[in-house]
């Protein structure tokens, strides 16, 4: 997979199919506060619990453009530059060199077609190459199979689990937490390219 770095500011990082860009108030799809306000795309989500307006993610998108702690992507498609979901890195531990990192591709028409695990990779890039991370951690409901599909096929596994953390429809779900460390993480890209 091939990758250009740049700054924070201008960051391209591509895959096959997407590339992630850090999102700003210029580039992100009009469709972004309906994605979290969708129940079939926000069930998983912990924002589930609360209704969205564009201003509010013009909001949230300001503060991750100014936070020292937290880098916000869009996902988007090559070929057409669409803008299909974001990846997360954050709230990064500067001292340990950790942070957690969130998916959501929130335009259901890419769900099941690896877009995930490639944004996985390309957040990976940017966090083991450039911020300088050690390791990178997630955290998902045990009934999400596509996310944790996604990451164990970027070589993320899982290290532990939360017993009926989550509140879930009806009834807890178990959390699972999953890492990835920078040493595997080379491993993986050496034989990627």
């Amino acid at each position: 997979m091939e990758t250009k770095l740049t700054d924070r500011k201008n960051t391209i990082i591509e895959s096959k199919n997407i590339y992630i860009n850090e999102l700003n108030l210029t580039n992100y799809s009009p469709e972004y506060h309906h994605w979290l306000n969708d129940p079939n795309v926000n069930r998983y989500l912990e924002s589930r619990f609360k209704r969205y307006t564009n201003d509010d993610i013009k909001k949230y998108i300001k503060q991750m453009l100014q936070s020292d702690n937290n880098y916000l992507f869009g996902i988007f498609i090559k070929s057409s530059n669409e803008h299909i979901g974001n990846i997360k890195i954050g709230e990064i531990n500067h001292y340990h060199k950790f942070a957690d990192i969130g998916l959501l591709i929130g335009n259901v028409n890419y769900w099941g077609k690896g877009f995930g695990t490639e944004s996985i990779y390309c957040a990976s890039i940017y966090a083991f190459d450039v911020i300088k991370l050690n390791k990178l951690t997630a955290g998902m409901y045990e009934n999400n199979f596509g996310s944790y599909k996604s990451f164990v096929k970027m070589g993320f596994r899982e290290v532990g689990r939360y017993f009926n953390h989550c509140f879930f429809d009806t009834d807890y779900v178990d959390k699972y937490i999953l890492e990835l460390l920078k040493k595997n993480f080379e491993k993986i890209e050496k034989d990627n390219n």
